[in-house]
């Protein structure tokens, strides 16, 4: 079914859980000698109360610059330029640095792409995770070490992590402390910049097995970044997928994988290697356009298979085609 509804009133549609975070109309831009580079353009959506939800794309698509708009951390020639993000009502955008602090680690909180270059190498793990905690709640030494060791058992590292420096980590166990940081607040939402990229596979498998059982364990709310289908198959409950700065479908996991709807989400998954199936893999030809100029009409129209004259004049909306389940296409809107 289709109820024809564009991408800002969808965020009114009434949904079965609380509705924790919402971005609006976002837009965000770099500016460069040669024009402003339209990295996240006119991106909207939720996320729900202990959801999972799954944000997918190639590189350099907007991925990790729509988190960062989320969390304000937007650097330089980097800026938001348009839209809203809210967390459980309240807006983020505008505000001081200083409100900004209250939210970050208490309501909201990331867990970076690569541990090693997050975490100071020169300070050791108790005092970086103390400075997070103490900046929004007076503590004493021993209630200070008690909470961190606390979140240590809730990601499987061992106390003597809290007294050991970065460099004499493993991978792996840098990571789980990325994620214990993450949640030493407890936050409402967490955003998992690709946790897993920068490791080897069994790491993977271990680090991404601890996420969700914090997850499920502290009952937070989590937006998944990466590339891989096939892990977001495994971990997320839907999955918004991100072209050239824009969504172009956002649903349910069961329902995209199953029936994909927009072009790109059926190339990414016709793309996952398959050990059952063997079969040649399908592999999207053509090169994105110059984000500093959006073309007319939809933005995948230089690499669709279904490409017609409506797409390169009409820019197609998202819209609202099954429960939680929004898709850009003037196919399945026709």
């Amino acid at each position: 079914m289709s109820a024809d509804l564009a991408v800002g009133s969808a965020l009114d549609i009434p949904t079965d859980r609380r509705k924790v975070l919402e971005v609006d109309r976002l837009r965000v831009q770099y500016e460069t000698p040669r024009g402003s580079v339209k990295a996240v353009d006119d991106v909207s959506f939720y996320l729900k109360e202990q959801e999972n939800l799954g944000l997918v794309g190639e590189s350099g698509c907007g991925k990790t610059t729509t988190a960062m708009a989320i969390l304000q951390m937007v650097q330089s020639p980097g800026r938001i330029v348009g839209g809203q993000v809210r967390i459980n009502g309240k807006e983020l955008v505008g505000i001081s640095e200083g409100e900004l602090r209250k939210y970050r680690w208490s309501e909201l909180s990331l867990i970076p792409q690569g541990a090693m270059n997050s975490l100071n190498p020169v300070i050791r793990i108790k005092e970086q995770m103390a400075d997070a905690l103490l900046a929004h709640r007076p503590m004493n030494r021993k209630e200070l070490k008690a909470w961190i060791l606390k979140r240590f058992n809730d990601v499987g590292l061992p106390e003597r992590v809290y007294n050991m420096y970065p460099h004499e980590l493993s991978g792996g166990m840098k990571q789980r402390v990325c994620i214990a940081m993450s949640i030493l607040l407890n936050p409402s939402v967490i955003i998992a910049d690709e946790p897993t990229s920068a490791l080897d596979v069994v790491v993977q498998r271990v680090v991404a097995q601890t996420i969700m059982e914090v997850k499920e364990r502290l009952g937070v709310s989590m937006i998944m970044i990466g590339h891989d289908m096939g892990l977001q198959a495994q971990m997320v409950d839907r999955v918004a997928v991100m072209y050239a700065g824009h969504l172009v479908e956002i649903g349910p996991v069961k329902n995209m994988f199953k029936s994909p709807l927009h072009p790109y989400t059926q190339l990414l998954i016709e793309a996952i290697p398959s050990i059952a199936e063997k079969k040649p893999l399908k592999v999207s030809e053509g090169l994105t356009h110059d984000l500093r100029h959006t073309p007319k009409g939809c933005i995948f129209q230089f690499r669709c298979p279904y490409v017609h004259d409506t797409c390169k004049e009409i820019t197609p909306s998202l819209e609202y085609v099954a429960p939680d389940h929004f898709v850009a296409c003037h196919r399945v809107s026709s």
